[in-house]
């Protein structure tokens, strides 16, 4: 029966009126009474998809007959086949069907090029490009926006003509963050979104499952291709209390991960519940999800509530707040007594601000605890940026409660000690605090509003007043502050707060300043301690939308032309990567075993080679430039194993690609943390290498790796990383027995020796067929012969 109404589902989509069987016309009535509510202003022929969702959720509740989390709800009403779909939490691949496809500019040229190469005429689901990443923070928004779009001319010429051929729309460069534009016009409730970007999840904020992946994935869900996702564990986080004072929403996530730890969450939803949910604004709760990738999860949601509903009619999309309600409680609401994989309560009244750094977003203080970890750990004491905003704290309340600190500092005669930065999170943001004030705040503050664009976040900023390898202190109201993140260098020890803090500690300037209990001298020489932070959830007088900075796509592409200079040394088109050539693996060279932390910052470094995102050869002279080699504790350097001399790491591995040697890399424990960036698997791939081989992975890293047909191997035994040296040959054996749950057979050769050992993989049969076709777009390929 389930099947049949699947099936008859299907019929109304395609057959429309002219129907026979009675269970299809039944359908075809309901979906004719349901309310037709645009996904978006720029998607009013694409309507809201609840009575599909609940009639997909009615399928799995039958057969599951439990009750389910807010976040099993909205991830299972997405089946591609709701009735015969495995679920087990944790083990089954689930087949979804996402609503939309967001894309930011340095990853949407790989995934573009990807599509293209795929031969495909448009895209099948709303799909978008936002101009955020390529902006280097210099002087100045209206200055910085003007350079940035003459030196990155021709990618945006690129992306904005590939979008208008292919159904995809643009936002221009300056429109601002693609999170930010991204909650303010595209998330509601019950969405089911693939983003090429970690930080995706924002849009949890809004009652989403918003989900960062590698471009390759996007590709598959734009060409009509059911996208796969290992079933997450749910791991739920109650909070009761109320949020109040300096306590902001960021400290509920930096205490999570100080919980967690940047691994704890992976391969699991963070779904946040309970009483003290209703205290914290929309976009509070957009900064908790946003910051969940920090600690490895899937993606992280919020249940619908009022607070939601006002930030959709505030941004315009009351239809949608009003349809929302009308499913809250079967479909955007968890079940009574539905079950998580682990649970974690914090209580809100008594949560302390917090601080989490350095050089990893796990490491927290309590802000009564930081001066004092600061001395006993030598960190630097005077800080010398302070910088708020970003995809994560952007708002127009993180604005005005920032503004208000600085307001009731310039009372008392002080203003920021230090330069700093606000970088509004969208256009919308911008015009609307320029226009109540808040921006003129900043600036007799003495602050620096940027382009509406990432920024100094992700390494966009040209920073002038410490030297590389001058240690130094900044605070952010930033997601992530890996080693050398934000500036290039790595003494710079960056923590992560919330923007309240951020602004307090820039007045003050040190690190051992807590402003819940200190005092200031005023320009009076009287003392004084800083008012908490308050400000507007909402503008009072309604969001002004600033400059018009979308451009849709055309009804017909067939006449847009997109090229692509061959001497370019920003865009290459891609060539597929090699077949399988049915053989096992052997003898295998070393090409570095890297030792610790190895982000995909480590792997393809951001910063000054974001320009280089669609030029697959000239990135990957990036390759592991940042990593350390276990053989001399240095970073890019290497010995190579033919010549015997030494080396940087991609210099050695062009070397071993042209002498025909094939490579492994080896690693760490959550290999592959942080951002969704694909050229970490990519850029392997090209220069040579056959697998990579770790302690354990990071979940979208993973699931990239396999895409471009490289081996992601897990040690069965972690203590076997010991056993490989720089100099071991390893072979990858019985590969035509590759199966799913099936380890694999390694043998290590070093010198004389020989010694067996097992890996472990996760690849389904799907991705198996990945590896074999020597990628997953190859393989799409051969599917469509």
């Amino acid at each position: 029966m389930a099947v049949r109404l699947i099936n008859a589902q299907a019929q109304v989509c395609k057959l429309g009126k002219n129907v026979v069987d009675p269970m299809v016309r039944q359908f075809h009535a309901s979906c004719y009474t349901a309310s037709k509510v645009a996904l978006s202003k720029f998607d009013s022929d694409v309507y809201l998809p609840y009575d599909k969702l609940s009639k997909r959720l009615d399928i799995v509740k039958s057969r599951l007959n439990r009750p389910l989390t807010l976040s099993e709800k909205v991830l299972y009403s997405h089946l591609d086949d709701p009735a015969n779909q495995d679920i087990v939490r944790g083990t089954s691949y689930l087949r979804l069907r996402p609503d939309r496809v967001a894309m930011q500019d340095a990853t949407a040229q790989m995934a573009l090029l990807q599509f293209i190469s795929s031969g495909l005429k448009k895209v099948a689901v709303p799909s978008t490009v936002h101009c955020d990443h390529l902006i280097e923070a210099q002087i100045g928004g209206p200055k910085d926006l003007a350079r940035a779009k003459d030196l990155n001319r021709e990618v945006y010429d690129f992306l904005a003509s590939t979008c208008a051929k292919y159904g995809l729309g643009f936002w221009k460069p300056g429109s601002g963050i693609i999170h930010q534009i991204i909650l303010e016009n595209y998330a509601f409730p019950g969405l089911l979104m693939i983003g090429t970007d970690s930080h995706t999840p924002n849009g949890g904020g809004l009652g989403g499952l918003c989900i960062g992946v590698g471009g390759a994935d996007a590709v598959d869900v734009m060409a009509d291709i059911a996208w796969e996702l290992k079933c997450p564990k749910v791991i739920g986080v109650n909070l009761t209390g109320k949020i109040s004072g300096w306590t902001s929403p960021k400290d509920v996530i930096l205490k999570v991960a100080d919980i967690l730890t940047v691994k704890g969450g992976t391969g699991a939803i963070i779904e946040y519940h309970g009483k003290g949910v209703d205290s914290i604004s929309c976009t509070g709760m957009a900064t908790i999800c946003n910051m969940g990738a920090e600690i490895g999860a899937t993606t992280s949601l919020f249940p619908f509530n009022q607070r939601m509903a006002d930030y959709l009619k505030s941004t315009g999309r009351s239809g949608i707040a009003a349809e929302a309600q009308k499913y809250q409680s079967k479909l955007l609401s968890a079940d009574s007594n539905s079950e998580y994989d682990e649970l974690i309560e914090i209580n809100l009244d008594t949560l302390e601000p917090h601080v989490n750094g350095p050089f990893t977003p796990d490491l927290g203080h309590p802000i009564s605890k930081l001066g004092a970890n600061s001395k006993k750990n030598g960190y630097p004491l005077d800080i010398r940026v302070g910088l708020i905003g970003s995809c994560t704290n952007s708002s127009y309340e993180d604005m005005g409660r920032c503004a208000s600190i600085a307001k009731d500092a310039m009372s008392h005669g002080l203003k920021s000690k230090i330069p700093f930065n606000v970088t509004p999170g969208s256009e919308q943001i911008r015009a609307t605090i320029e226009r109540d004030g808040i921006s003129e705040v900043f600036d007799k503050f003495g602050g620096t509003v940027l382009a509406n664009a990432c920024g100094p976040c992700i390494g966009q900023w040209d920073r002038k007043d410490v030297k590389k390898g001058d240690k130094n202190t900044i605070v952010t109201s930033y997601n992530r502050n890996f080693t050398g993140r934000n500036d290039a260098n790595p003494a710079t020890h960056c923590f992560v707060t919330s923007p309240e803090l951020v602004t307090a500690l820039s007045i003050a300037g040190r690190l051992d300043f807590n402003p819940l209990t200190d005092e200031l001298t005023g320009a009076d020489g009287k003392k004084f301690k800083l008012k908490a932070p308050f400000g507007d959830e909402l503008p009072a007088r309604g969001f002004d939308p600033g400059q018009d900075t979308y451009t849709a796509p055309p009804t017909s592409g067939d006449n847009v032309k997109v090229a692509v200079d061959p001497n370019s040394t920003r865009l290459q088109l891609l060539e597929p990567f090699d077949k399988w050539n049915g053989k096992d693996l052997t003898d295998l060279t070393v090409l570095i075993k890297v030792k610790g932390k190895c982000t995909t910052d480590h792997i393809s470094a951001a910063g000054p080679w974001l320009k280089f995102r669609g030029h697959l050869d000239n990135i990957s002279n990036n390759m592991f430039i940042g990593a350390t080699n276990s053989e001399n504790n240095e970073m890019n350097n290497i010995k190579n194993q033919r010549t015997g001399g030494w080396g940087n790491v991609p210099e050695v591995a062009r070397d071993y690609k042209a002498n025909n040697i094939k490579w492994v890399a080896v690693g760490d424990e959550n290999y592959g943390e942080g951002s969704s960036r694909e050229h970490a698997a990519l850029e392997p791939r090209h220069l040579g290498g056959r697998a990579i081989i770790v302690k354990s992975f990071a979940r979208i890293h993973e699931t990239n790796l396999k895409k471009q047909g490289l081996l992601p191997l897990t040690f069965a035994n972690a203590a076997d990383y010991d056993k490989i040296q720089p100099t071991s040959k390893i072979s990858l054996l019985n590969l035509n027995g590759l199966a799913p749950g099936k380890q694999v057979e390694c043998e290590i050769k070093n010198g004389d020796k020989v010694e067996k050992i097992k890996l472990n993989h996760t690849l389904n049969d799907l991705q198996i067929g990945w590896f074999k076709a020597g990628s997953a777009l190859n393989r799409m390929k051969e599917l469509a012969k």
